[in-house]
């Protein structure tokens, strides 16, 4: 059955064709639609991208509604039906859906069913005007009316008062199920990842067919990675005979019996069907191997913190099948080198794999695209109240780029009050959140050991900003290992290296240093690290212990330091 509906579906160019009133809806409802549904791997006509210039509108879309597209999305707005041109191509789909299995899904957007059906207020007075413009044509002023009614009378989805961002992914599903295609969910609204899945996308189209691919998407927690993932998995899926989409690797295999139910998922997904009993892991790995060297599969691995759990899963000498591609996203961007690709793939076919592993890093959103993003979570739309701009581009600012962060505070002040806002901003200039903590300290908990995250949290308290040879001196002299550690470091995306030669870290990954000392005692005197007012208040108060191994002092409000190194202590 699945089989035989991919097959009636391949044979469109366009899963779904969209027929909507422009002037009403294109630059909001249809534009937000239109971008859900080609994220979900939904391919989409819609009259302004999908003609190229210079060709008969009218004859192109004609040869979309009668030869290319599967599924007509109709939306019914208020000045829908004073379109001459809307309500023809209304005819045409039905008309065409009586000689054909194509689906319409009416969707009444900010008019209700019975308004379209029986013609009444806003379309009343479109047809007022129409039978008085087309008075030698009544016959076809009657067809309007006609499939108007048609058309209100089928299946249909009504947004009355809900949400715009639900209501949307409840159209992307419908869509889903009726193209028998289990494809990830994605949020509806996204800003900035245009750009990375288009080198993605390119990365897959462009790479020898008869060649296995292998790409990492890396970047810190709560930066996108796995939303990037998704939205690439939903739009490349139709083009292999297999795909799977492992979510959450690292927390899963830690599980009991986490490697075997990935296994068992892996397996599913591409055999399209229930797995067969796996008694073990080495199990799994051995049926693993048999179902992907006889297809082309594209496999997402998502949030992999180690190769190793990679090699236990789906085994080393994989044979994949020529033109199969491998995605994983991790937060160490160093996760695949050239011997661990060697080591994974089968040695007796290397030369059918690609020379290198792609690495695509993530970046943070610019300022404009945070605030954007920002405010559709806190306002469910792009535009902003003025009273609270100043407020908003703060916060937009203390999330730095950060998409997780935009998210998560967005959704918490949607709605509150303007002293709610003011009482948050101050709060999170003392306290981070502790959701856009917990995801960021993953990476901090993820360090090898205790050397490195000691050297994570001196950098974090003393040396962002410095110039990293200067740092290593420093902190050669009080035993670290401090090259090696400041690679493992950038490798976990928790530090940068800039053009000039300076550390430095995201504000959100520095601030969750921050508060892991923070954390270690209410007592100033019994933290670790100490800096700014609060060394000065331990030193002013004589409340120091010998738990406190390092201070940073801002000596008369410039930034000038002192430091030395005395045994495992240093004083900046």
């Amino acid at each position: 059955m699945m089989q035989e509906s991919s097959s009636s579906i391949s044979r469109f160019t366009y899963h779904v064709f969209l027929s909507f009133r422009g002037i009403d809806t294109r630059k909001n409802f249809i534009d937000h639609l239109y971008t859900a549904l080609v994220q979900a791997g939904i391919h989409t006509f819609r009259d302004d991208e999908k003609i190229e210039r210079g060709k008969n509108i009218k004859d192109e879309i004609e040869k979309a509604i009668l030869h290319e597209s599967k599924i007509f999305i109709i939306i019914f707005s208020k000045d829908y039906a004073s379109s001459t041109w809307c309500l023809l191509e209304l005819v045409k789909i039905l008309e065409h859906r009586k000689s054909s299995q194509h689906t319409i899904l009416p969707v009444f957007y900010d008019v209700d069913p019975t308004q379209v059906k029986n013609q009444t207020g806003s379309y009343a007075e479109a047809f007022s005007k129409h039978e008085e413009s087309f008075k030698s044509e009544k016959g076809m002023v009657q067809r309007w009316r006609a499939a108007l009614k048609e058309a209100a009378d089928l299946e249909h989805m009504v947004l009355q008062d809900r949400q715009e961002s639900q209501f949307i992914q409840d159209i992307v599903k419908k869509v889903q199920n009726k193209l028998h295609r289990a494809t990830l969910y994605v949020p509806s609204y996204l800003v900035g990842i245009e750009p990375l899945v288009r080198c993605i996308n390119l990365w897959l189209e462009e790479d020898e067919s008869n060649k296995v691919g292998i790409a990492t998407i890396c970047g810190i927690g709560g930066i996108g990675k796995t939303t990037i993932a998704k939205v690439v998995y939903n739009q490349n899926i139709q083009k292999f005979v297999g795909y799977s989409f492992l979510a959450n690797v690292r927390e899963t295999s830690e599980e009991c019996n986490g490697l075997v139910r990935l296994q068992r998922q892996l397996i599913s997904d591409i055999i399209k069907g229930k797995a067969q009993k796996l008694y073990n892991a080495d199990d799994g790995i051995n049926k693993i191997k048999a179902v992907i060297c006889c297809r082309r599969v594209l496999l997402v691995l998502d949030d992999v913190d180690d190769l190793e759990k990679v090699n236990k899963m789906i085994g080393t000498q994989i044979p994949f099948h020529p033109g199969s591609k491998i995605i994983i996203t991790s937060r160490n961007r160093n996760l695949l080198t050239t011997p661990s690709i060697s080591q994974l793939f089968d040695l007796e076919s290397l030369s059918s794999y690609g020379d290198s592993c792609k690495v695509f890093e993530v970046r943070e959103l610019p300022f404009n695209e945070s605030l954007q993003l920002f405010n559709w979570y806190a306002f469910s739309h792009n535009s902003i109240t003025k009273s609270f701009m100043e407020y908003a581009k703060s916060i937009v600012k203390y999330c730095s780029g950060l998409p997780l962060a935009l998210q998560v505070l967005g959704s918490s002040l949607s709605g509150k009050s303007m002293s709610i806002w003011q009482s948050t901003l101050k709060k999170l200039e003392a306290i981070p959140d502790s959701k856009i903590q917990k995801i960021l300290r993953v990476s901090y908990d993820s360090l090898q050991d205790d050397h490195d995250k000691n050297l994570f949290l001196d950098i974090a308290c003393l040396f962002v900003g410095n110039d990293k040879d200067y740092t290593i001196t420093i902190l050669d002299g009080c035993d670290f290992y401090t090259a090696i550690g400041i690679e493992n470091l950038i490798d976990k995306s928790l530090l940068i290296v800039n053009e000039k030669n300076k550390l430095m870290m995201h504000q959100l990954v520095r601030a969750m240093g921050l508060e892991i000392i923070r954390q270690e005692s209410p007592n100033l005197g019994k933290r670790s690290r100490l800096w700014h007012r609060d060394a000065l208040d331990v030193m002013r108060e004589k409340i120091g212990s010998k738990t406190i191994k390092c201070l940073s002092i801002d000596l008369r409000e410039k930034q000038k330091h002192l430091q030395r190194c005395e045994d495992l202590n240093y004083f900046s």
